[in-house]
């Protein structure tokens, strides 16, 4: 497989989560979503959209640094962490929006922080850049806990 088309697939595999993860969002933003109290920090909805779209794509680009640049078991072992971090990713907006259970999602999102953090050092072990790129995701996640964590106390 040449570099262009692993270039192209590690940037659609995170775009794809997030669509899969906007279907479960969607069914709920325009109702249930504004009528819930949110803390003081809540950003206005259209947030959101850019800043994940944004964060996809950092993700892609460490996914296509850790698929070219390395090989063997510890890229092996890199991919699965990156995969469970994914589907725990778009496992939060079935829970949170799907199933509207905020206190439920604030627990997964606790194990999807610890998932991104712990793909994050295994990335900077076979690529710092690779890690690095990271980073921004772990730091709006962490934000997105207080969000949560908000939604559920105020709800």
């Amino acid at each position: 497989m040449n570099k262009a088309f692993k270039f192209i697939i590690s940037l659609l595999i995170p775009q794809l989560a997030g669509g899969l993860g906007s279907i479960f969002t969607a069914s709920s933003v325009g109702d249930w979503y504004k009528t819930i109290e949110k803390g003081p920090l809540n950003p206005p909805s259209w947030v959101f959209g850019p800043v994940w779209t944004t964060l996809f794509l950092l993700i892609g680009l460490s996914l296509f640094l850790i698929w070219t640049k390395s090989e063997g078991d510890k890229r092996k072992l890199a991919l699965v962490v990156f995969g469970i971090q994914l589907f725990l990713n778009v496992l939060w907006s079935v829970l949170f929006f799907g199933s509207q259970n905020p206190g439920l999602a604030l627990l997964e999102i606790l194990v999807l922080w610890a998932a991104i953090l712990m793909n994050l050092i295994v990335f900077y072990r076979l690529n710092k850049t690779a890690g690095w790129l990271l980073l921004p995701y772990l730091l709006w996640v962490s934000f997105a806990i207080y969000l949560n964590f908000s939604i559920w106390r105020l709800n």
